[in-house]
């Protein structure tokens, strides 16, 4: 089983948390097996900033950063790391791509799942990408 846990500057609603949740477990689902922890956080614009500038030098926000872990769970499975998402480049690029803001976090989510997976767009010649756009298809249609 995958467990997965929010931290939310704003709360959203039952049902988007659920939707997000699902697409966290079905992609470690689909391309890692099972037994493992996701830690998802889901603020704005500075902490990403400020996160980017510490930990990838560039001091600017960025919608979607991961830190992988991959340490063994005392329970068993393995602990794949943290999600930190930006609300406010979801709510930005979900309007300048015209569809809502739950789908962008999905999005966002997918994308970050896969990175703590050990995906990496900037070095597998669009492995990750065809891999992203296959999941994304299947899951959020």
């Amino acid at each position: 089983m995958t467990r997965v846990h929010f931290r939310w500057d704003r709360r959203p609603s039952q049902p988007a948390a659920d939707a997000l949740r699902r697409v966290v477990v079905e992609v470690v689902r689909r391309t890692h097996g099972s037994g493992a922890e996701v830690y998802v956080v889901m603020t704005g614009d500075g902490e990403l900033q400020r996160l980017n500038r510490t930990y990838r030098g560039l001091d600017r926000p960025t919608d979607v950063l991961s830190f992988p872990d991959g340490d063994p769970l005392p329970t068993g499975g393995v602990l794949l790391g943290e999600i930190i998402v930006s609300l406010d480049a979801a709510r930005r690029q979900s309007a300048e791509l015209g569809h809502g803001e739950l789908r962008e976090l999905e999005e966002l989510v997918l994308h970050g799942t896969l990175h703590l997976l050990g995906h990496d767009h900037e070095q597998d010649r669009g492995e990750m990408a065809a891999l992203e756009l296959e999941l994304r298809e299947e899951l959020l249609g």
